[in-house]
């Protein structure tokens, strides 16, 4: 079938929640992809950021095919071969002390808020239905009721309320705003390193771990969502590490299974996820073997090829090409490791126009709130990927 007739059926038979552009792709290899039309085009998006190990990695898949045919799902009223081995090996990859594994990062989202607000009351004390806790604007965290209900986002809460009490919402990037903030019913500070949906806002430096300080003299939870920045984006394997702290939960998912199954992961101290008794939460198929046979091959390849290293190096690399584009459209480029964004200035009418014109030289990317580009291919992109890419970017970005 040709293009128009796959954009056709979609058009015709799915829910219009999403607002594509309109490439078909076909098949992936490393940072490639193809149409369905012959047409190739690097990813600078990496299904943000699920694809950190690039398209279709050949051990990941081995990995999968491999479980495939021996056992796929057994629920967790059964355990696994392959559950403790993936606990084992993230645990002492990001010295964490327990796992609670589920399927897409929302869910993580939702269990670390359950498990929060069980451990403020049965540890900390805090009354029974007064568990706060404090997130910031501009945050991005998932789609479900919960979540959007403490969104900043106008597109993602209209007419979708009542909303989930509970979330006290400061401005990022503010130390004082969150030490303000804290009242005895705080439980917990959900916070991502970087935003990356808002547009890659990058806080100030010592903010995280200001955050974790208050956190630790206040005793609350330090929860870093991970699910975008972490194993490997931003040029560590967690983008705690530019701060050197430890949160109390970390959560990670995209690139936990390399882009081949929904895995998402609560990274938790002994403390917090200890109060989960059976029958207190779940997943019919959270820890399924084959989820965790390809997490931990995606895990594997991630370390043995180097990709968090190269992540620092390319980034950096491509960070310095990009800020050598002239146009006096252009607010701001930033960026840290493979997570990176130009800002242009509202004059510029949207930035939407040029993630078109990018598509036509052979380049994926996306656009968010409007005004911002982002630029996240997939950790496994070389100097001379970056260099082509750098040389089409500047072609549409330049001033005229």
């Amino acid at each position: 079938m040709r293009k128009n007739r796959f954009i056709d059926l979609e058009e015709t038979y799915g829910a219009h929640n999403y607002e594509p552009f309109d490439v078909v792709i076909h098949r992936g290899q490393g940072i490639w992809v193809w149409d369905v039309e012959g047409n190739r085009y690097m990813d600078c998006l990496s299904a943000y950021s699920a694809l950190n190990q690039g398209h279709c990695h050949p051990k990941i898949m081995a990995a999968m095919f491999e479980q495939a045919k021996k056992l796929t799902l057994t629920s967790r009223a059964f355990r696994n071969d392959q559950l403790g081995l993936l606990y084992e090996e993230i645990c002492e990859m990001t010295h964490t002390h327990k796992v609670l594994l589920m399927n897409s990062g929302a869910e993580a989202v939702e269990s670390v808020i359950k498990a929060v607000r069980k451990w403020g009351y049965q540890v900390k004390g805090v009354l029974e239905d007064k568990a706060e806790i404090i997130v910031c604007s501009n945050n991005f965290h998932g789609r479900t009721i919960t979540i959007i209900g403490f969104s900043t986002d106008p597109t993602a809460r209209k007419e979708f309320g009542p909303f989930t009490p509970g979330f006290k919402i400061i401005p990022f990037g503010n130390a004082k705003a969150f030490q303000d903030a804290i009242t005895p019913n705080t439980v917990a500070f959900l916070v991502e390193p970087i935003q990356g949906e808002a547009g890659v806002n990058i806080p100030p430096d010592g903010y995280l771990k200001q955050a974790k300080e208050i956190c630790e003299k206040e005793n609350v939870v330090l929860v870093l969502d991970e699910i975008q920045t972490g194993l490997g984006r931003t040029g560590k394997l967690l983008a705690e590490e530019h701060e050197g702290i430890e949160a109390d939960i970390t959560l990670v998912g995209k690139a936990l299974s390399g882009g081949f199954y929904p895995v998402s992961a609560v990274l938790s101290n002994s403390e917090v996820l200890g109060t989960l008794k059976p029958g207190e939460h779940g997943s019919t198929f959270g820890g399924n073997p084959l989820a965790c046979a390809v997490s931990r091959a995606a895990l594997k390849v991630l370390l043995e090829e180097h990709m968090v290293e190269n992540s620092a190096e390319m980034g950096a690399y491509f960070l310095e090409g990009l800020k050598q584009i002239k146009n006096p459209l252009i607010k701001e480029i930033r960026g840290r490791g493979l997570m990176i964004a130009v800002e242009f200035y509202p004059e510029a009418g949207g930035v939407r126009q040029y993630c078109y014109k990018l598509i036509e030289e052979g380049l994926l990317c996306k656009d968010t709130h409007k005004d911002t580009i982002r630029f996240a291919p997939p950790l496994v992109i070389t100097r001379k990927d970056v260099d082509w890419a750098l040389e089409r970017i500047e072609k549409i970005l330049k001033a005229p």
